[in-house]
C-alpha cells in the first residue's frame, strides 16, 4: 500500500501532466501547432504577429534609460552560464556513469523558441533567446544537482525549503538514523530505475 507521501507525489504528478495538457491545448487558441517539435503557425495567425510587432527604434524609446544602463549587467552573466553548463555536463558525463545514475537530457530542459514568434523585434527575441537558455539552463544544473543529492544524501532537512527539486519529496526523513542506511540504498536503486 503506497505511503502518503507517495500518494502525494503521485497526485502532484498527475496535477502537473494535467496543467501540461491545458497548456498544450491553448495552441489551438492561437493557432499554432507542434510538429516533430517544431511550432508552425496558420498563415493568418502569423500574418497578425508581424502587423503587432513593435519596431525596435519605437522598442527602445519606450524603455527606460535606467533598463538600458543595466542590461550589460544581465548579459554578462553569459560568460558564469556557459562556463556552469560546460562543467556541469562533464561532471555529469564523467560521473554519472560511475554511480549508475541516468543522465539528465539537456534538450529535456533548455528550449530556444520563442525567438521564432513574429511579433517579436530582434532584440526581444534576442532576450527570449537568453532568457530561455539561461532559465533553461538552472533547471538542467537543478535536475542534475537533484539526482546528485538523491544518490549520496537523501534526507530531508528539519525546516521547510523553498524551490524543491523533484527528488525531494522521497528523500529520508530527518533525524531517521536506523532507517538511513537502508533508506540510502532503496533511494540509490530507485534513482537508477529512473527514465
Amino acid at each position: 500500500m503506497p505511503s502518503t507521501i507517495e500518494t502525494l507525489i503521485a497526485r502532484i504528478r498527475a496535477l502537473q501532466d494535467e496543467l501540461e495538457e491545458e497548456i498544450g491545448q491553448r495552441g489551438e487558441k492561437f493557432r499554432y501547432t507542434l510538429r516533430q517539435g517544431r511550432v508552425e503557425f496558420e498563415d493568418e495567425a502569423r500574418r497578425r504577429h508581424r502587423e503587432m510587432r513593435v519596431r525596435l527604434g519605437t522598442f527602445l524609446r519606450r524603455t527606460r534609460p535606467m533598463v538600458v544602463l543595466t542590461a550589460p549587467l544581465i548579459y554578462a552573466m553569459i560568460v558564469p552560464f556557459v562556463l556552469l553548463d560546460l562543467f556541469v555536463t562533464v561532471y555529469q558525463a564523467v560521473c554519472f556513469p560511475v554511480y549508475g545514475i541516468p543522465k539528465v537530457r539537456r534538450a529535456d530542459h533548455i528550449r530556444i523558441d520563442r525567438h521564432h514568434l513574429a511579433y517579436l523585434n530582434g532584440l526581444q527575441k534576442l532576450n527570449c533567446v537568453y532568457c530561455g537558455y539561461a532559465n533553461g539552463l538552472i533547471a538542467y544544473v537543478r535536475e542534475i544537482a537533484g539526482r546528485t543529492e538523491a544518490y549520496w544524501c537523501p534526507i530531508k532537512h528539519a525546516a521547510r525549503v523553498d524551490g524543491r527539486h523533484d527528488h525531494y519529496a522521497e528523500f529520508l526523513d530527518y533525524g531517521d538514523g536506523e532507517g538511513f542506511e537502508d533508506g540510502v540504498e532503496a533511494a540509490r536503486r530507485k534513482l537508477m530505475q529512473r527514465d
